[in-house]
C-alpha cells in the first residue's frame, strides 16, 4: 500500500528524506520539496526505505534522466537531479562529514571542480553473463542492489567509442566456445588506445582467438587477457604491451600505464585536479615535497616540474617501478625518489627518518591516511610541512583524518571543496588544504596510558 510523503531534504545516496511520526523515511527517486506517492520496500527499527511510484508535486531541480537504463542500472543514482544540484548535494555531504566526524567547520569552501557530465568514464568494469534460455550474452553494469546484469545496449557515462561496443560485444561473447566462462571485461582507455581485458575461466579455442582478432581489427581495440589472478593479465599480442597512455599537457607529460594499474576514471577532471592541487600546495622552486600514495606518479611528476625534490611513496612495487620508469622517460629521475611502503602502518619515527618536507600531498584510497595523520600530528613544530593538500575519495575518512591533524596536531584547515569526478553518482571526491604556522601551539595529546593512570 502506497503512502504520500513530503520530502524535506536529500541524503548522500540521492534519496529523498521524509518523516513519519519522527521516524526517517528514505525515499528513492524523490527530491527535496516534492510530494510523492511511494511504497515501503524495507523496514528497520530506526528508519524505512521507500520507492517513489508517483510524483504529485515535482521539484524545480528535477530533470528527465537521459540514460534509458536509469533506475535499473546500479551505475548512476542522480540522473534525475540537475547537475549543479548534484554538486550541491556532494558539497553538503562533505560539510556534514567535517562537522559531525571531524568537528570542524570548513572556513572557505573551494569552488567545485567540474567536467563533462557524459562520456567521462574512461575506466570501467563491465559484467558479462550468458543467458542460456535466450541464447544471448549480456554485457554491462549490474542492476541496482542486485547481481543481475542489465540488458543494456548503450551507456551514456561511457565514452561513445566504448558505449557503441556494447552490442557488438554481446554478439561476440555469444559466439565464443567459452561464452559461459567469461565473467567480466575491464575497460581501460587512454588518449588514443582502447584496451578491453577479458577475464576467462577456461582457455580460448583457436577459433575463439581468431574471432577476437577479427573483432579487434574491425573495432580498433586491443585485447588483454586474464586467465587467473591480476598477475596473469597480459596483452593478447606482445607488441601491444606499452600502448596505453594519458597526457598531462600542461606539464608536458605522458603517463604510460597497464590496464590493471590504478588511474583516475575521469581524465578531464584529473588534469584540472592536478593543476588545482599544485596551485593550492603553493610549491616553490627550492621546496622538498612528499607525495604519499603516489601510484604511477600522477601528482609526483607534475610536482617534479616545479619543486627541487619530490619523494613518492606507494604500497605497490609495480606502481612505484612504473613511476620511476616515467620519471626517467621525462628526464625527472634526478628530482624524484620513489619507495614502496605500507602507509597504513607508519609512525612518527618513519616520518622523521624521511627528513624535512616543505609541503606534502596525500592522495589515499577510501581507507584514508589515518596513520600518516597521526604521524604528522606527533611531529615537533620545526619538523612539520608548512602546507598539506589532501585529495580524498571518501569524505568520512578525510574528516576523520582532519580531526587528527587539527585537534591533535594543531594544523589549521584552510579550505575544502568537492571534485565532481563521477557525475550522476553519489560518489564524493574532494580536496582539502591544511597549514602549519610557526608559533602555533601544538595541542597536548592525552595518551591511553595517561588515561589509564589518571595523569
Amino acid at each position: 500500500m502506497s503512502e504520500v510523503f513530503s520530502i524535506e531534504s536529500i541524503d548522500n545516496e540521492a534519496r529523498g528524506i521524509a518523516h513519519r511520526e519522527g521516524k526517517a523515511i528514505f525515499v528513492q527517486g524523490a527530491l527535496p520539496g516534492e510530494l510523492v506517492e511511494a511504497n515501503i520496500i524495507r523496514k528497520k527499527p530506526s528508519y524505512e526505505v521507500a520507492r517513489t511510484e508517483k510524483i504529485l508535486r515535482p521539484s524545480f531541480m528535477r530533470v528527465e534522466p537521459k540514460c534509458p537504463n536509469y533506475g535499473v542500472c546500479g551505475g548512476c543514482a542522480m540522473q534525475h537531479l540537475e547537475p549543479s544540484a548534484q554538486v550541491a548535494v556532494k558539497q553538503r555531504t562533505l560539510e556534514d562529514n567535517f562537522k559531525h566526524i571531524g568537528r570542524i567547520t570548513i572556513p572557505h569552501v573551494l569552488p567545485a571542480i567540474h567536467g563533462p557530465s557524459w562520456g567521462y568514464r574512461f575506466r570501467a568494469r563491465l559484467s558479462v553473463r550468458y543467458v542460456r534460455k535466450k541464447e544471448a550474452a549480456l554485457v554491462g553494469f549490474r542492476e541496482r542492489k542486485g547481481s543481475y546484469v542489465v540488458d543494456m545496449h548503450e551507456c551514456l557515462v561511457l565514452p561513445p567509442r566504448v558505449s557503441n561496443l556494447l552490442t557488438p560485444l554481446r554478439e561476440l561473447i555469444a559466439a565464443l566456445s567459452i561464452r559461459e566462462e567469461i565473467p567480466q571485461i575491464e575497460v581501460a582507455m587512454g588518449d588514443e588506445e582502447l584496451v578491453l581485458c577479458l577475464r576467462h575461466m577456461k582457455p580460448f579455442s583457436a577459433e575463439d582467438l581468431r574471432r577476437l582478432d577479427a573483432f579487434a581489427t574491425e573495432h580498433g581495440i586491443i585485447w588483454w587477457l586474464q586467465p587467473k589472478g591480476l598477475d596473469t593479465i597480459a596483452p593478447m599480442h606482445a607488441e601491444d604491451e606499452n600502448r596505453l597512455s594519458y597526457s598531462l599537457p600542461q606539464f608536458g607529460l605522458r603517463m604510460h600505464f597497464k590496464p590493471s594499474d590504478f588511474t583516475q576514471v575521469n581524465y578531464h577532471i584529473n588534469r584540472t585536479l592536478i593543476a588545482k592541487a599544485l596551485s593550492l600546495l603553493g610549491v616553490e622552486a627550492n621546496d622538498r615535497v612528499a607525495d604519499l600514495f603516489c601510484g604511477l606518479g600522477n601528482f609526483t611528476l607534475p610536482l617534479a616540474t616545479q619543486a627541487r625534490e619530490v619523494v613518492g611513496i606507494e604500497g605497490s612495487n609495480t606502481l612505484t617501478a612504473r613511476a620511476l620508469e616515467a620519471a626517467r622517460a621525462h628526464g625527472l629521475a634526478d628530482k624524484t625518489d620513489f619507495s614502496t611502503l605500507n602507509l597504513f602502518e607508519v609512525d612518527v619515527q618513519w616520518l622523521r627518518d624521511l627528513g624535512y618536507f616543505d609541503r606534502m600531498l596525500i592522495d589515499p584510497p577510501r581507507e584514508g591516511a589515518f596513520a600518516v595523520a597521526k604521524a604528522l600530528a606527533a611531529l615537533k613544530a620545526e619538523e612539520r610541512p608548512k602546507r598539506i593538500v589532501y585529495v580524498s575519495c571518501n569524505p568520512a575518512t578525510l574528516a576523520r583524518d582532519a580531526d587528527v591533524l587539527v585537534h591533535q596536531g594543531g594544523y589549521r584547515l584552510i579550505s575544502a571543496g568537492v571534485v565532481n569526478m563521477f557525475p550522476h553518482t553519489a560518489h564524493v571526491e574532494s580536496i582539502a588544504v591544511f597549514e602549519w604556522h610557526p608559533g602555533d601551539v601544538i595541542p597536548e595529546v592525552v595518551t591511553e596510558a595517561d588515561t589509564e593512570t589518571g595523569e
